[in-house]
């Protein structure tokens, strides 16, 4: 017997831009449903197998001292993060759950056409419907990685409470040196395999190079120029380099090649809804689809895959449902990213070789962190590694992009993100008064250069 509940709004995915929007259309008076597939889930990626545990690991893998066993540190720190994991999944789900105006639901959805969802034996018949199913990882189509046991995804090594002997990584981008520095950190041997010449190809090639320097001076080796041929038995990377064929013999494999919008299951073609040729779901500025009732936020619509962007995403939705309409993704201006390795590496707007490509008239303002004299937290912490670059309009002084690879670069970046959005000079920043001893200050001198 299939029963049918009734909503204004019906959202399908628990992640960020999901639940604040929910949340606000419910204190708003809209009777929401609120659909999650897994019950391991509410909340989304970021607080189960994404932002959250990962930058706990990254944490914990800090902490450990020399004589602390790796594998039962490993564990120690895997019971933390389940721990902190399971309190903030209570959480989301209790927040939303109790309010009097929203139901959570949980169980796949499917369309039945444009205005009806089923779940298991529910139909849920709702005015606007907005799909939030994030993303989910790739594994590439190598031979053998896909049957192999050992090969697992980022999901999957949150979860592992065994530390890998010996790691392998596919893949050299932000998600395959973020774990990488973790595992390595933790006490694992750990092999990065990357097809293109360098690590971190998007970034200035100094940029990279002293990321590179940061992780292989703490043992991660890296295999730059490297085509994985198959996976031979089931622990066995079998690889190219300069014409000669490798072999590696590894614990676990750790296939990090990318993430894809998660739209397989919903049935989008029974509700008229359309695709773009890379998958995620086709919306406009307003984040509207090829129906005009429904919205896509987050990674489904293939846009940047960053929570904080689908919490901008609610925010743009939430216009268009309760605002003024204004509000569209062209209002977005420098957003800044952060690599989560030790230490960080957070960047925002244009790199030096993208403004000289652009033909812009810059200046670059760069100092190792080891040698900016106004910046002692950086001594005081015992982390002077890596490197602060900024990229200026030699005309108008305004900042073009930055790349910080240093101690609190992660809250560093977003005070450059704010001077870049309010068109604050480089030299405004750099004579800005900073608290002292702290991380901001090191603008007073890099900028000087």
């Amino acid at each position: 017997m299939t029963n049918t509940l009734q909503a204004d709004v019906a959202v399908i995915g628990f992640g960020k831009g999901g639940k604040v929007a929910a949340a606000a259309l419910g204190r708003a008076g809209r009777r929401v449903i609120l659909i999650e597939r897994s019950d391991s889930m509410y909340g989304g990626t970021c607080p189960n197998v994404g932002c959250v545990p990962t930058k706990m690991l990254v944490h914990h893998s800090g902490k450990r001292r020399p004589d602390d066993s790796p594998q039962e540190w490993f564990e120690h720190a895997i019971g933390e993060v389940q721990q902190l994991t399971s309190t903030f999944r209570a959480g989301n789900y209790d927040a939303l759950n109790n309010a009097d105006t929203i139901t959570v639901l949980t169980g796949s959805a499917t369309f039945v056409d444009e205005h009806t969802i089923a779940v298991g034996n529910v139909q849920v018949v709702a005015e606007t419907i907005l799909i939030n199913t994030g993303s989910e990882p790739v594994i590439p189509d190598i031979p053998g990685l896909r049957d192999s046991p050992r090969t697992v995804t980022n999901v999957d090594l949150v979860h592992g409470k065994e530390l890998p002997g010996r790691l392998a990584v596919i893949g050299g981008g932000y998600l395959g040196i973020e774990f990488a520095s973790i595992y390595r950190r933790f006490g694992s041997q750990v092999t990065v395999f990357e097809a293109s010449p360098r690590i971190l190809g998007q970034e200035d090639e100094d940029i990279a190079a002293s990321a590179a320097d940061i992780l292989t001076g703490e043992g991660v080796e890296i295999v730059t120029g490297a085509r994985i041929v198959e996976i031979r038995g089931e622990d066995t990377v079998v690889y190219e380099k300069n014409g000669r064929e490798h072999t590696l013999t590894v614990d676990t494999i750790l296939a990090a090649t990318g993430r894809a919008p998660a739209v397989a299951e919903l049935g989008l073609e029974s509700a008229g809804v359309k695709l773009t040729d890379r998958g995620a779901v086709a919306v406009d500025e307003h984040l509207r689809t090829s129906r005009s009732h429904i919205f896509a936020l987050g990674d489904v619509n293939g846009g940047p895959q960053f929570t904080y962007i689908s919490l901008d995403d609610s925010r743009i939705v939430l216009d268009q449902l309760l605002g003024t309409g204004k509000r569209s993704t062209a209002d977005r201006v420098a957003v800044p990213k952060t690599l989560f390795m030790s230490p960080p590496l957070a960047t925002i707007g244009l790199t030096e070789t993208a403004a000289r490509a652009d033909g812009r008239r810059i200046r670059v303002a760069k100092q190792n962190v080891a040698d900016i004299i106004a910046m002692p937290r950086a001594y005081i912490v015992e982390e002077t590694r890596g490197m602060m670059k900024f990229v200026i309009d030699a005309d108008t002084d305004e900042i073009l992009g930055a790349a910080l690879l240093s101690v609190d670069a992660q809250e560093l970046i977003n005070t450059v993100a704010l001077a870049m959005r309010h068109h604050i000079t480089a030299t405004e920043l750099r004579e800005s008064i900073y608290t002292h001893p702290s991380s901001t200050e090191a603008f007073n001198d890099v900028l000087a250069n």
